[in-house]
């Protein structure tokens, strides 16, 4: 999704060709399976995240064009508002101290677009979403000035045929009804990518599938939108109803939506591109030059243009991805669950812990989606966005007797995950003081039962025992959480409440 698209209607034609070449893509996908045409394990890994643009004042600024054009480097793009960018980092072969050069990269090219910013009074702040964000600021106008999106939101809309409806009941209840599909880029997350063998995929996706319930109680970090405070982690609701193209008889009728958990463990990847082909209509039948069965007939790789445009429109929160490296052809699962920041080391800490839980169950003998229906895995997902590092998360049970056992999400990490994950890293060769450093991180948030989601609340309840109205007291502690974000420390050493100042100041500018 991030090649440039070119704006411009449809007509019945286009959509017969896509088709076409969608099925003949996924045939030459077949065929390169068949034929074992993919490169060989490398160990490699990549990382995506999102960002916010906010001023001094807490609240977003619509500046990104501005600010990518004095950045002006390759690794950060657009996203979909025009207070979003997204930081893109090289891919990494896993193992040594990889986590600390990925710190130190993400740090550095951090600072340096915080640095941009700032000369046109914004600045970034990485977080899930935005707690100042308002209705207002996700109006149409507000959308990129790219046409991909532009094209999206109206094929979007036209094949729902009538206005989005959010509704999300947490703590308190948010309901709104919105023309466009803006209120998706209030959602800004990371991206875990892991390249994988055919022969490995499946297990390495289902065993991403078992732990995003995990991810999230650890890693949640966007507890507010509009103003209400919703679940530990409301990226996922939003997102799924702000890219449902269902109209809700479509959905009564149990038409899968786009934003989609899955609904079984699979045996290949192939099963994953074949039901985003067979489930879902296309958005964009934008179709490419490239005859992909002819070039596999002439002994060379396709692109499957068509493939990978179709795969980007179906947001699974673990995507299959086909790609060309260097003439070689590759699979990754790309991990898409957790939210953006709080800061570096938080969210090197959650791929750490990402890849060394993958790599560990996945090559278990009696892995764990044999021992747990997929129902459940979904269960857990939910779970833990709503109560995030308070949640209880069904799990198979230890030794032979077997079942499922309802354990707090902490208690589970602690005692079980983490010592997988730090043997996963093992495997990976990576060196102890990384594992021990990132995988302490989130020990600690677990002993401490903090994360950004519970650091958010606690603090913006402060703010309003200290007799800050609502606007205020998010406005003051998303500058609180920007201060804290740059400084570095992960999120479990943080401070909660603002400091006396602060809260002064903020009841000065509401007088």
């Amino acid at each position: 999704m991030g090649e440039k698209v070119v704006a411009g209607g449809f007509d019945l034609s286009d959509r017969h060709r896509y088709r076409r070449k969608l099925h003949e893509c996924l045939e030459g996908l077949e065929r390169l399976l068949a034929e074992k045409r993919f490169d060989r394990p490398k160990n490699m890994m990549g990382l995506e995240i999102e960002l916010n643009l906010a001023g001094a004042d807490g609240l977003p600024r619509m500046v990104n064009a501005q600010v990518l054009e004095r950045i002006a480097s390759p690794d950060f793009q657009t996203e979909l508002g025009m207070f979003n960018l997204e930081v893109n980092v090289l891919p990494h072969r896993l193992g040594g101290r990889v986590f600390d050069r990925l710190a130190e990269e993400l740090s550095a090219g951090l600072h340096y677009a915080h640095r941009q910013a700032a000369e046109i009074d914004a600045g970034v702040v990485m977080i899930g979403i935005l707690p100042t964000i308002t209705r207002a600021d996700l109006a149409l106008a507000n959308l990129s000035a790219v046409d991909r999106y532009s094209l999206l939101n109206e094929q979007i809309l036209m094949m729902r045929g009538e206005d989005f409806r959010l509704e999300i009941e947490g703590v308190e209840r948010l309901s709104w009804s919105t023309g466009s599909i803006v209120p998706e880029a209030a959602c800004t997350s990371v991206q875990l990518h892991l390249q994988v063998t055919p022969a490995r995929f499946s297990d390495v996706w289902n065993a991403a599938q078992a732990v995003t319930a995990v991810q999230i109680a650890v890693g949640a970090n966007s507890p507010f939108l509009f103003g209400r405070e919703l679940w530990r982690e409301s990226r996922p609701p939003l997102f799924t109803q702000a890219t449902d193209t269902r109209p809700p008889e479509l959905q009564a009728q149990g038409v899968r939506p786009r934003t989609w958990f899955g609904e079984k463990w699979v045996d290949s990847v192939y099963e994953l591109f074949a039901e985003n082909v067979r489930f879902f209509p296309s958005l964009l039948p934008i179709c490419d030059e490239e005859e992909p069965l002819r070039v596999l007939a002439e002994g060379g790789v396709p692109s499957l243009q068509e493939l990978v445009l179709h795969n980007g429109t179906v947001y699974r929160w673990n995507r299959p991805v086909y790609g060309v490296a260097d003439g070689m052809p590759h699979l990754r699962v790309e991990n898409r669950v957790l939210p953006a920041g709080p800061t570096v080391a938080d969210v090197v800490a959650n791929a750490a812990f990402y890849y060394g839980l993958v790599r560990t169950l996945a090559d278990e003998q009696r892995p764990v989606w044999t021992r747990m229906p997929f129902a459940e895995a979904e269960a857990n997902f939910d779970a833990a966005c709503r109560y995030g590092i308070d949640a209880r998360i069904r799990w198979p049970r230890r030794g032979r007797s077997g079942g499922l056992v309802s354990v707090p999400a902490v208690r589970l990490v602690l005692d079980e995950l983490l010592p997988m994950a730090a043997a996963g890293l093992d495997a990976w060769g990576i060196e102890p003081a990384d594992r021990d450093h990132y995988l302490g991180i989130i020990e600690e948030r677990c002993r401490r039962r903090v994360n950004g989601a519970t650091w958010q609340v606690d603090t913006y309840h402060r703010a309003l025992a200290a007799g800050l109205d609502r606007d205020a007291a998010l406005a003051a502690t998303t500058r609180r959480y920007s201060e804290l974000m740059h400084r570095g420390e992960p999120v479990h050493t943080w401070p909660v409440g603002l400091e006396e100042q602060e809260v002064d100041a903020s009841a000065a500018v509401r007088r």
